[in-house]
């Protein structure tokens, strides 16, 4: 398996590959990764270290090719380095302006088997980018980046043939999506789910928040799991407008992601900046999860039931089931409310359940939590 693994600058890809490299040790399987900009920085020793990007694009356009060139000849088919990430760019937007950061020639060479693009929380990268470069970037920059740098990867795995073999990944903490890009490099050939569940009306109802993120580990245990949660900035989003309404001009975030207390420090924000980009976090959470969705084998979503006996299926996770079977994709249910579904479910649904438990059960009996195609052998 050979794969180009993108995404912006301060998503910290070095440090999350290398763990994802050491899942695969455990398992007693070879995984290298290819980190580009060190292989770039080799070739350049009068370098400092940060500030390659500071270069004219000649010399950088030409450093990454002889970098690329060296990547290619160490992962020859001659070579032991069968099974590659390669930690590189779709795109760069820097002082240059807006710039490529691949050479397609080169990447036709490389022959990738699959594409994946690593994104996060906007106000995570927009930490790690600061505390990483001197550079000027907004919370607006972060975010049009990484709209960019999805869409620039998905067209380099179109012309490479690889459209069925994109995936956007949602970094998360490291702890919580390198189990999932292990599976991705090394297992590709297991079940892709899509776990759908209700997600701003539940945040103040703990009970709801538990049952919801046991059914997330359940789904993440057997499956290649494309988590919405991993990356929610709707409540950073919500956090600011309750903030503006208080009068208040910054907001603490410690949160990461949906259901989870982050352990850095916390972040102050700009009330104003994180309003600055509302149209562009409701725009990318509407897109991003309907190609995660895309991406996938099937759906399975959970529909709790809400205090007095209410049915906890938001807007959202309707829209996603039926986009789902409109896709052509296996849709499952388990819906926990007394009250009967509507026909929109019962018309839509591949099969209903009643529990977590018992969804599982039918997987198992279905085959459907089998790991064939270790590294595609």
């Amino acid at each position: 398996m050979r794969a180009i693994v993108t995404g912006q600058v301060g998503m910290e890809k070095k440090p999350y590959l290398d763990q994802v490299a050491r899942r695969a040790r455990d398992e007693g399987e070879r995984l290298e990764v290819f980190h580009l900009g060190d292989m770039m920085y080799a070739e350049a020793p009068d370098v400092r270290p940060g500030r390659i990007l500071d270069l004219s694009l000649s010399r950088l356009a030409t450093l990454r090719r002889a970098a690329f060139r060296d990547l290619i000849a160490a992962t020859s088919p001659a070579s032991e380095h069968r099974n590659v990430l390669v930690n590189t760019h779709a795109t760069f937007r820097w002082r240059h302006g807006l710039f490529s950061a691949f050479d397609f020639d080169l990447m036709q060479r490389f022959e990738p088997d699959m594409f994946i693009c690593l994104v996060d929380n906007v106000e995570m990268v927009h930490r790690r980018l600061h505390s990483e470069h001197v550079i000027d970037a907004t919370l607006k920059d972060c975010m049009v980046w990484r709209e960019e740098e999805i869409l620039a990867t998905e067209l380099l795995a179109d012309a490479l043939g690889g459209r069925n073999r994109f995936y956007i990944l949602s970094r998360g903490r490291e702890s919580d999506t390198i189990e999932t890009c292990f599976r991705l490099a090394a297992r590709p050939d297991m079940r892709k789910v899509y776990p759908s569940f209700p997600m701003s009306h539940v945040v103040d109802l703990p009970d709801v928040l538990e049952e919801i993120d046991q059914f997330r580990a359940a789904i993440a245990k057997h499956f290649i799991a494309f988590d919405p949660g991993d990356v929610d900035e709707k409540l950073l989003l919500d956090r600011a407008i309750a903030a503006a309404r208080d009068g208040e001009d910054f907001i603490e975030v410690t949160s990461h992601g949906f259901g989870k207390s982050g352990t850095a420090p916390p972040m102050r924000l700009p009330v104003r900046e994180v309003l600055d980009i509302a149209g562009d976090i409701d725009g990318q959470i509407y897109m991003r999860d309907f190609k995660l969705i895309d991406q996938a084998d099937m759906i399975v979503s959970l529909i709790p039931e809400l205090p007095g006996g209410v049915p906890g299926l938001s807007s959202g996770v309707e829209r996603e089931l039926q986009h789902a079977f409109e896709h052509t994709k296996e849709v499952y249910v388990v819906w926990k409310p007394k009250k009967a579904p509507s026909p929109f479910i019962t018309e839509t649904a591949t099969k209903i359940f009643r529990s977590v438990d018992e969804a599982l059960a039918h997987f198992e009996t279905e085959g459907m939590f089998a790991t064939a195609g270790l590294f595609g052998h």
